[in-house]
């Protein structure tokens, strides 16, 4: 039965000739999922093929390179510039209206931004003039690890476009265009922004040209319109087109401003298109821009331009940029967009629009905004999803439902990896049970969640989904071969996490000195001898949030106490720069503490995704908290921490308390005393090596389909 939760949001839309089930689009996203030579293969199709089952009403298919390789910028791009390439088009398009969806293709040049058409084949990148030199660097923010997969790479030759390759651009747009229409795609969008080609050319930042392609903004917008032009004489009137256009640039002074890009839409409106998708674009080189613009980690960050937009053309606008349903639905309703064009949710939940309408919000697994999707694709490899470990493997034949008479299958550790093996194993009709040793699921996801707010919406919803699956879970329970026996288990997975020890650093005996575990004990109410032994600080911040964590724990309540007092000194140093130390360091400052990370490792942040990594190290040096990679010779004083900086330096910070966040490290001393009792046992997430919560949920899949693929026998 349809819902009228979202009554704009699920109304029926048109763009053009082209008529839509819904007013969810999925946005156009390069996931580096096409064949090494730029055709569509089974993993693509596989990939939209899902989307369209899922319910949404358009997916537009990303960065379809009309010069492929020229203009390439990732590897595993679409290609679409010979017509060699139209029977793999072909494929996707029959397969995803066969699924129940219409699918447009996004026609895509590189220009500028085309370094990896660079460093692959050695193409020079086109644009409209030299561009302006970086301001900053964002391969500061690389781990080494990640630096040494982009070693090779030269400053590339900048091609300025004359004449000629001016028209052989608006050409091989052209052709693009055709060969999309014979393909079956129900429509182009042309992308105009992210200071791919086009863009470069409408941006007074980097078109410094004093022709008729450069000067004031029509001059700017020309190659755009010729490109517009091309594309209608190609295809028609009544085919469906649109353009992606920045409304603004962050970071670019004397870039593409509102103003500007109000006019740019009149323009391509006056040209013939049949819509708009309102975007915004960066300065690149500057690591927190990534999260500032086209991927924005503030919500409804793009609406504000989007709803200025609309006020000036007459056709369909498509917002997008980290919008939750009941906002994308109320804008609609109130004019300021038509359409709502969603990306990392529909990553997360392929499956979104048809959870709406049916009336099951809080069944569409969240998005948790940790840019492991696009994280991956800077780092070459294909689209990933740290909550949704079947993205990119959708072309995997699904797991088998259990066969009759099935054994029990028993689930060791309640975080996330134990969760989502439980409910998975459940929605194939396998006995589950889940076994806890605390009192209540979560995990060091708990912990998490308080460190960082959008990881409480997928603990939340893994605990309603273990219930809902009808998982049979045994909090403070030992997990032990007598137990599993009486369950009747005969697959065992463990899901335990690591052991986080107290490493060797000279004065960690000290009262004042902290483990990450006994962070975590505290924070959420919970006790341990060692806490008991070197104070009683802790005892009163259990009387004073304990109540917000038992087994039903309320996050937001544990957020408002910590806020309000916490038993830790004003001056804090944190040993350990990876994830569980910056988060903290994020945790404690706001909390009005003076923080020192102090990381041996030379770069900082393993364990959070590249663009995450760049918005949290930036704001913890905006919010003053002392950032020291490369630290060397550690040593723990009475209120002061003592190390050798990366220069050689010796350094002292005050610290009055300090926090050890290393020493973690999988544990699968369960696993091996199961397996000596006859188990087949299954380890997954931590209890292999800190993964983290991607780590937990892949681990959970593969576990899920190792069970499934012997039956539970």
């Amino acid at each position: 039965m349809a819902s009228n939760l979202y009554p704009h949001l699920l109304s029926p839309g048109r763009i053009g000739t082209l008529e839509l089930k819904n007013r969810i689009a999925v946005t156009a996203m390069g996931v580096s999922l096409s064949e090494d030579d730029g055709t569509v293969g089974e993993q693509l199709i596989a990939y939209h093929e899902e989307q369209a089952r899922g319910g949404s009403g358009l997916i537009i298919s990303g960065v379809a390179g009309v010069a492929w390789p020229v203009g390439a910028v990732a590897v595993g791009q679409t290609a679409i510039s010979d017509d060699k390439f139209i029977p793999g088009l072909r494929q996707l398009t029959d397969r995803v209206h066969t699924a129940g969806a219409k699918i447009a293709t996004q026609l895509h040049h590189g220009g500028f931004v085309a370094g990896y058409s660079h460093a692959r084949w050695g193409h020079p990148l086109w644009g409209p003039a030299i561009p302006p030199v970086p301001k900053g660097s964002a391969a500061e923010f690389f781990l080494m690890e990640e630096l040494s997969r982009l070693a090779g790479m030269k400053v590339p030759e900048i091609k300025v476009l004359e004449q000629d390759d001016i028209d052989l651009a608006v050409r091989q747009f052209a052709e693009g265009a055709r060969r999309a229409k014979e393909a079956g795609f129900d429509a182009i969008e042309i992308h105009g922004g992210h200071g791919y080609l086009l863009s470069s050319f409408t941006s007074p930042y980097t078109n410094t040209r004093t022709d008729q392609y450069g000067g004031n903004l029509e001059n700017r917008l020309r190659l755009t319109l010729e490109v517009i032009a091309a594309i209608r004489a190609e295809v028609g009137r009544d085919y469906p087109l649109w353009i992606k256009l920045d409304s603004r640039e962050v970071g670019k002074p004397g870039g593409i401003t509102l103003d500007m890009a109000k006019e740019n839409a009149r323009l391509v409106e006056a040209a013939g298109v049949d819509a708009i998708a309102v975007t915004a674009y960066h300065d690149t080189s500057v690591g927190k821009l990534h999260s500032e613009s086209n991927i924005p980690h503030i919500e409804d960050t793009n609406l504000p331009a989007t709803a200025e937009i609309r006020k000036v053309v007459s056709i369909p606008v498509i917002g997008s940029g980290r919008i939750e349903a009941p906002t994308a639905d109320e804008t609609i309703g109130s004019g300021g967009a038509d359409f709502i064009a969603m990306g990392r949710k529909l990553l997360a939940d392929p499956h979104l629009p048809r959870k709406l309408l049916a009336g099951e919000p809080e069944k569409v697994r969240p998005c948790i905004y940790c840019y492991t999707c696009v994280s991956a694709i800077y780092t070459g490899e294909p689209a990933r999803c740290a909550v949704n470990s079947s993205l990119s493997f959708e072309f995997r034949d699904k797991p088998e439902r259990a066969p009759t008479g099935a054994p029990a299958v028993a689930v060791i550790g309640g975080g996330p990896g134990g969760m989502e093996a439980a409910r998975k194993l459940a929605g194939l009709g396998y006995k589950v049970t889940l076994i806890e040793k605390s009192d209540r699921l979560g995990g060091t996801l708990r912990f998490a969640s308080l460190a960082y707010e959008p990881n409480e919406r997928i603990l939340e919803w893994l605990r309603r989904e273990v219930k809902d699956a009808g998982v049979d879970v045994r909090l403070s329970t030992a997990a032990t071969p007598e137990v599993l026996r009486a369950i009747g288990a005969r697959h065992v997975i463990v899901a335990t996490g690591a052991i986080r020890g107290m490493p060797p650093i000279p004065g960690n005996e000290q009262d004042h000195v902290f483990s990450g575990d006994d962070m975590r004990r505290m924070i959420m109410g919970e006790s341990s001898d060692e806490l008991k032994r070197k104070t009683g600080l802790f005892t009163r911040l259990a009387t004073k949030v304990g109540a917000a964590t038992g087994a039903t724990a309320n996050l937001a309540l544990v957020r408002k106490a910590t806020h309000a007092w916490m038993p830790l000194a004003d001056t804090i140093a944190i040993v350990g720069g990876e994830l569980v130390g910056l988060e903290l360091a994020e945790f404690l400052t706001e909390r009005g503490r003076k923080v020192h990370v102090i990381e041996e490792g030379p770069r900082m942040g393993k364990g959070l995704t590249l663009v995450r990594r760049m918005r949290l190290l930036t704001e913890l040096a905006e919010h003053g908290v002392g950032l020291h990679p490369g630290a060397s010779a550690v040593t723990i004083g009475k209120e002061s921490v003592l190390f050798v900086d990366e220069t050689g330096s010796p350094q002292t910070v005050s610290a009055a308390n300090v926090i050890v966040a290393r020493g973690a490290e999988g544990d699968l001393s369960l696993a091996k005393a199961l397996e000596a009792e006859g188990f087949v046992v299954h380890s997954v997430g931590d209890a292999n090596g800190v993964g983290y919560i991607e780590g937990a949920i892949r681990g959970a899949g593969e576990a899920v389909r190792a069970v499934a693929a012997g039956g539970g026998a």
